[in-house]
């Protein structure tokens, strides 16, 4: 208990240290500022985005981790969960290098389309994908390998389609899964800094989501930064804990 105790005070002094440094007098004003509202509204365009963009191509792949045999699956395994230990900064140069202008696939993408990532809102969202779609990818792959196999194999006895079998059987049973995975992806796009920074860069009212806010506010202004940290840490930590309570089941 008392190095339990000691954990939790880990978790908790960083944020008690926060409310203290808190000006709450001035605390309406700053969190009415334009860099504040501007910098919100990034972060919850481009945390949602990479969200739904991790969902449409992290479930297909989840599936085919788990219940497909293919060549190399521990390589594509090893590949997915890179960004995990990987630093961000890292992966975003390696954005760089492979969709900026001069990049492997950036410089044919921007012949043919027009299309420039690199210091862009889609760019911010492409960073924010890169660095959390594992987490969604490893939850649903775990839960899909840990489905009971049966009631899928019962439906298809009795004639059912496998997009049938997919949306009827096999979503609703890893459905809590699905959403926790969302979760986490969504917190960790919501709180991206390092890959965002170097790939989409820091560009007032275009891709300074709150996290470069904050980074910039430290520098200048210690009242903004904490503010902004606030609204981070009040947004994250109240849909994680609603959240937690709807599908895990916790107290």
């Amino acid at each position: 208990m008392g190095l339990a105790a000691v954990a939790v005070a880990f978790f908790a002094l960083p944020l008690v240290g926060l409310l203290a440094r808190t000006p709450w007098t001035r605390l309406p004003a700053l969190l009415g500022g334009e860099v504040l509202l501007d910098a919100l509204r990034l972060s919850l365009v481009t945390s949602m985005a990479a969200t739904g963009l991790s969902l449409v191509l992290g479930l297909p792949l989840a599936w085919l981790l788990a219940r497909a045999e293919i060549p190399g699956r521990r390589l594509v395994r090893g590949l997915v969960t890179l960004p995990l230990v990987l630093p961000p900064v890292v992966g975003g140069a390696a954005l760089l290098f492979a969709l900026g202008r001069r990049g492997l696939a950036g410089a044919p993408l921007e012949r043919l389309t027009g299309l420039v990532l690199p210091f862009s809102l889609w760019g911010a969202v492409l960073a924010a994908t890169f660095v959390s779609m594992p987490f969604l990818v490893i939850t649903v792959e775990g839960a899909l390998r840990g489905l009971d196999g049966r009631h899928e194999e019962a439906a298809r006895t009795l004639g059912a389609q496998p997009w049938t079998v997919l949306r009827r059987v096999t979503l609703p049973q890893i459905a809590p899964s699905l959403v926790s995975g969302l979760v986490l992806t969504w917190a960790r796009a919501f709180g991206e800094f390092g890959a965002t920074l170097t790939f989409a860069g820091n560009l007032q009212g275009r891709t300074r989501t709150l996290p470069l806010a904050v980074y910039v506010a430290l520098e200048s202004d210690r009242d903004t930064a904490v503010a902004i940290s606030l609204v981070m840490v009040a947004i994250s930590l109240g849909v994680l804990v609603l959240l937690r309570d709807r599908w895990w089941g916790a107290s």
